[in-house]
């Protein structure tokens, strides 16, 4: 597909929307979604920008290098199409994987430097990303293994989605800061009109749905039994943000085949990393980890002349203070096949938590099935049923730290519509929500593309 830069008849458009890839991506990942905004709209109205600074793997380089790149070509961008004679007045972000946090990260830094008060901010939302870090909710040695040996794999993004760095001077994780009340970040994000999130709840094997999904809860742990809510329109695919999930349909008793294949789905989900590290894929394993020390390497050498020199040059001008008081004068799939078959740890029977109730009731009326309350998980089964005409239902806290449970309620105290996807025609989900290619089973994303675009796109 022919780059958003060089398309042509956008010389009236007046919106720029800015379009981030993730991990190892480039632009292409984004193709469709720039497609569907161009059918959708056309070009005397939307001007899109891939950015294309962080393909492959400079992506390693951490969610700060990155989005000071992204803002540079934002600036680039906004000042060749001014000496065009082109007006930009309004902006949207759209980030996909690990391009929702470096998006985030951009946005501060465009608040920092003053572009949100001259450009109205419209749109932000992001698809099947890793809001809360990709540290998996483990005990014991899985936890130590996985959490300890994943973020020395991906330079400093790894580091910073794992929640092990220590963002400049404040000794808390970057992401931790992207998350503060009082950052530039969260300043920046409350700005713009429609804000909404995109997150898996099946076959993502990069991104788990509490972390894209911003929950501390799994509603959807057991899908068999699972009555999901679909809203209206688009079933089968986008699940209801108020409601997940409905009573369940009851079911004739359980057959011995069904109760052989329960244990040994649930004794295949328990088999430890270090076991299928040694023993399945060790070749893979070995590559991977040779691939990725090269790869780390390089990135350290990038950082450190991105720090000096030409580039430090260039972009010290983005290193401005990140939290309000100081701004007042100053105008992603390393292991994602592991990740997926890991089974969540829960913390004690004790903590267990309402399901998130959205922190602002939704000023638009509900596209799905009617529902009696704002309930963001709702029932799984009958055992976790409570009440449900008071709109109560306990579920497990995962075993996420005190870090992340913060991240995920100073987000959703921001006013985040949240939207569960269940794609099931595809292993890959983390791909086809975006419908990163050209293949049939990716269709699905097409459905979430459609309701993006009827309810959380504004021109």
């Amino acid at each position: 597909m022919e780059s958003s830069e060089t398309m042509p008849d956008t010389s009236k458009a007046d919106h720029l929307c800015v379009l981030v890839h993730g991990l190892w991506g480039n632009p292409s990942h984004l193709d469709y979604v720039a497609s569907a905004l161009r059918d959708r709209y056309d070009s005397d109205g939307l001007y899109i920008l891939c950015p294309k600074a962080n393909s492959g793997n400079y992506t390693y380089d951490g969610i700060e290098l990155c989005g000071e790149r992204i803002v540079h070509e934002v600036e680039e961008t906004l000042e060749s199409l001014a000496e065009k004679g082109q007006k930009i007045t309004k902006i949207s972000v759209i980030g996909y994987s690990l391009g929702g946090l470096i998006a985030r990260y951009a946005i501060g830094l465009l608040n920092a430097r003053g572009w949100l008060d001259k450009l109205e901010p419209m749109n932000f939302t992001t698809f099947a990303t890793p809001h809360v870090g990709v540290r998996a909710p483990l005990k014991g040695y899985k936890d130590k293994i996985f959490n300890v040996l994943g973020p020395r794999t991906l330079s400093a993004s790894g580091r910073q989605m794992w929640l092990m760095d220590s963002f400049r001077d404040t000794g808390r994780p970057l992401l931790g800061v992207l998350a503060d009340p009082e950052s530039i970040f969260i300043t920046g994000l409350k700005r713009f009109q429609q804000r909404s999130v995109y997150a898996n709840i099946v076959n993502d094997r990069s991104v788990l749905f509490y972390t894209s999904g911003l929950s501390k809860v799994d509603p959807f742990r057991d899908m068999e039994d699972v009555n999901i809510n679909y809203v209206r329109g688009y079933e089968d695919v986008i699940i209801d943000p108020d409601l997940h999930v409905l009573p369940p349909v009851q079911r004739g008793p359980e057959t011995a085949a069904g109760r052989v294949w329960k244990k040994l789905k649930s004794l295949t989900l328990s088999i430890p990393l270090s076991l299928l590290i040694i023993v399945l894929a060790p070749l893979a394993s070995v590559l991977f980890l040779i691939n990725a020390g090269i790869q780390t390497c390089r990135s350290s050498k990038r950082i450190r002349m991105h720090e000096a020199g030409e580039n430090g040059e260039r972009f010290g001008r983005y290193r401005v203070p990140v939290f309000i008081q100081d701004v007042q004068h100053v105008v992603e799939q390393a292991f994602e096949n592991v990740t997926a078959i890991q089974e969540p740890a829960y913390l004690s029977n004790s903590d267990t938590e309402v399901s998130d109730v959205a922190p602002e009731k939704s000023t638009r009326s509900s596209l799905s099935k009617p529902a009696q309350n704002n309930a963001d998980g709702g029932s799984a089964s009958a055992r976790r049923l409570s009440t449900m005409e008071e709109g109560s239902t306990h579920y497990p806290k995962l075993a996420l730290t005190h870090e992340q449970f913060g991240i995920i309620d100073s987000l959703n105290a921001v006013g985040i519509r949240k939207y569960p996807v269940h794609i099931q025609k595809h292993h890959h989900s983390h791909a086809a929500i975006i419908v990163r290619g050209e293949k049939d089973g990716f269709r699905e994303g097409k459905i979430v593309m459609k309701h993006w675009l009827d309810n959380e796109f504004a021109l």
